[in-house]
């Protein structure tokens, strides 16, 4: 029989990381036993402060709670328990790719189908949505690090998202924007070649566009566009680089 695992209500309904819910309950262990401070008492009463203080301290390791029990023992906990809160953290704050939290709970040796069960789930309350992931990672790395469709796929790939959805998403940049994305870049590294001949500047700012996966055309008549605009006779420069 397939055991049904309760899910909080704060990973369902806000799609964010733990909520209070998951806090870590207080033990008589953890908060430790109270014991009178010394001197408060009458000279006759000292013996009832620490006889008290030893009861309550041997009150508090024998009654400790199953669960403290247990792992004073190194007894596992449930799989599924673990999974969950291995996915709940590395979600707190940073979006990932189903990918990414299957490999973190195989680093972790949780079994398969508790990662199954806890992977599926997460996708169905929408906390893993690698869509989503995929559209954002476009956007963020497009505009704030001017990488290119070639390289973009390059990186969603190594994070595990589907083929089919690293299309859909890099399929929001056309070559236009690819290619204004692609002058910016160039007009702002255009001033620390200053001084350098013309060739020079040609292989450094040809091969910063390389590096951000710009295509080898591309890069060429951007570059060049840039060197006419300042001055900078351009001849020749129609080779491939």
């Amino acid at each position: 029989m397939t055991r049904r695992t309760e899910w909080p209500v704060g990973a369902t309904d806000h799609g964010v990381g733990p909520g209070p819910e998951f806090a870590t309950g207080h033990t008589a262990e953890s908060e430790g036993a109270y014991e009178p401070e010394a001197g408060h008492g009458t000279s006759s009463g000292a013996g009832f402060g620490e006889g008290a203080g030893r009861r309550a301290r041997s009150r508090s390791r024998s009654s400790g709670s199953p669960s403290s029990s247990r792992a004073e023992k190194g007894e596992p906990r449930d799989p599924v328990e673990q999974a969950r809160n291995i996915c709940l953290r590395l979600l707190t704050g940073t979006p990932r790719t189903r990918k990414q939290l299957a490999d973190a709970l195989r680093k972790r040796e949780i079994p398969d189908e508790a990662a199954e069960e806890v992977l599926s789930r997460f996708e169905d309350v929408g906390l893993i949505d690698d869509a989503a992931f995929a559209d954002a990672w476009v956007e963020s790395r497009h505009h704030g690090r001017g990488l290119a469709r070639r390289a973009l796929v390059r990186e969603l790939r190594t994070k595990g998202v589907d083929s089919a959805v690293i299309d859909e998403a890099v399929g929001q940049l056309d070559s236009e924007q690819e290619e204004m994305t692609a002058r910016e870049l160039v007009v702002r590294k255009l001033r620390s070649t200053r001084g350098l001949d013309r060739d020079k500047r040609l292989r450094r700012l040809a091969g910063m566009l390389a590096r951000k996966g710009y295509g080898e055309g591309m890069a060429l008549r951007v570059v060049r566009q840039a060197l006419e605009e300042e001055g900078e006779d351009t001849e020749g420069l129609d080779e491939p680089f």
